[in-house]
């Protein structure tokens, strides 16, 4: 059986199934730095990853088998990544060890002694996370922390803290291929933050109902002396939030908590923006983190913040030394005053907002938007035709092609052709290539200085960003 209750006592040699993904290799940083001996599996691991488990002392096995258990450790952690197919998973069974799931370690080890503040929502996670944790950090709380992604003022994307605080990213996503519940309710959260509800995520949700359903159980163990801070205009959210026993405040244009765009500086690429409680401004700040989205990501950071103690005054010093995060609107480079921009976006709503933002950040630059359908849902049709309304802020639009479809049934598949010809239909200059090397031909063939190159995509897009650098490097710098 899964453990549920208790971490096993003398617990001493832990170790983890999958360790190479982004949180398993962090949890590892967190275990080693508790003092466990922390071995790990994974079908590979390649850098930055394998130089940071490395330099943990860490020796991952390679592949999925059933020795990597032969050394019979204390507790086994099995990654999001792992099915029950697999060699060692099967083994892991069969030798009766004692095994629970990342989101099941950290409720246990981490979490059951902190005031969780877990950041739900289909979109802003990562950033919200980010931003959040670094107000504590910032107003001197020393918050535990886990993100989805790489704040550029950690080192890391996850550690356990020394103060009370622990902010953590609430997925939606399955925990296990034992437990198929949301890892969120493995959160124990206090101050729970709730971005959005929409449908996403469609190789494990049916529908938005059924998304809507994971959002309820998580409103379900908030406490009653919890808080939820909720975006107000968001519908799915809303309706979720009914359910919520404890305190509720609500954040987003006209809401109890609000915020405006006092200015953006798009030379150095930051805003100011000023934050209201109930018509009362809190406090005016500077951000790198630019647009309407990211203004109301930091508006529900400060409202947060400020339900622990923090004042303008720490906020503002926060904010001011934020610097960003990773793949969410990262300046890459300007080779030939080209600016190359990395983000993450690949839900259309994300994609909008991402555009949206970028065009708020470098003005009537030229902005092109490259987008790979990569993640579980834009793989589908599902979202075929919301794709045709999210580029409407791009001048120009490459589209590549669907990663891997071939678990998909043929006429669930998304089409990069058709969505190049609805955009074309609504007057945009679109088209599709069919790979990483393809795209960054055109791009070094075509784009000019001042323009502003967004590559959207959740995966690595066969090194796409590095290409385009080296090959505007050497077309421009030569």
């Amino acid at each position: 059986m899964p453990l549920i209750d208790a971490l096993p006592e003398n617990l001493k040699t832990i170790h983890i199934i999958g360790i190479a993904g982004t949180a398993m290799g962090a949890l590892a940083g967190m275990l080693k730095d508790a003092g466990y001996e922390v071995t790990g599996s994974d079908t590979g691991c390649y850098p930055p990853m394998s130089d940071y488990l490395e330099g943990l002392g860490i020796d991952v096995m390679i592949g999925f088998n059933a020795s990597n258990l032969d050394h019979d450790p204390d507790l086994v952690v099995v990654g999001n990544v792992v099915r029950a197919v697999y060699e060692e998973a099967q083994a892991l069974i069969e030798r009766d060890l004692p095994y629970c799931s990342l989101p099941q370690i950290l409720g246990h080890r981490y979490l059951d002694q902190a005031h969780s503040v877990v950041v739900s929502g289909t979109h802003g996670k990562t950033t919200t996370t980010s931003i959040t944790a670094w107000l504590l950090e910032a107003g001197g709380l020393e918050p535990g922390f886990l993100i989805g992604g790489v704040a550029k003022n950690f080192d890391r994307t996850a550690r356990a803290g020394a103060g009370t605080h622990f902010v953590i990213e609430g997925d939606e996503y399955d925990t296990a291929f034992f437990d198929k519940r949301p890892k969120f309710l493995h959160y124990r959260p206090n101050t729970c933050i709730l971005t959005s509800v929409e449908f996403d995520h469609a190789d494990i949700y049916r529908d938005l109902d059924h998304v809507k359903e994971s959002f309820r159980a998580l409103m379900d163990i908030l406490p009653e002396d919890g808080l939820l801070i909720v975006r107000g205009d968001d519908p799915g959210a809303m309706d979720v939030a009914r359910g919520a026993q404890c305190e509720v405040w609500t954040y987003g244009p006209g809401f109890a908590w609000d915020g405006r765009i006092d200015s953006v500086d798009t030379d150095r690429g930051v805003m100011t923006f000023t934050v209201t409680r109930n018509g009362e401004a809190i406090g005016t700040f500077e951000s790198s983190l630019v647009g309407e989205h990211n203004l109301y990501n930091q508006v529900a950071a400060c409202a947060a913040a400020f339900r622990q103690g923090l004042d303008a005054e720490a906020l503002a010093k926060g904010f001011a030394s934020f610097q960003g995060i990773r793949r969410r609107q990262e300046l890459r480079g300007t080779p030939g005053d080209i600016a190359v921009i990395d983000d993450f976006a690949h839900h259309p709503t994300a994609v909008e907002l991402t555009l949206q933002a970028l065009r708020q950040r470098f003005g009537e630059r030229r902005l092109w938007a490259v987008w790979e359908p990569r993640s579980a849902t834009s793989r589908r049709r599902v979202f075929q035709d919301a794709y045709a309304s999210a580029f409407g802020e791009a001048d120009l639009v490459i589209i590549g092609a669907p990663y891997d479809q071939s678990r998909i049934a043929e006429d669930e598949r998304f089409s990069s052709d058709e969505l190049v010809q609805a955009l074309t239909q609504r007057g945009l200059d679109a088209m599709t290539l069919e790979d990483a090397d393809q795209i960054a031909a055109t791009l070094i063939d075509r784009a000019q200085p001042h323009d502003v190159i967004a590559v959207l995509s959740n995966g690595a897009f066969g090194g796409l960003h590095s290409k385009l650098l080296e090959g505007l490097a050497e077309r421009f710098e030569p």
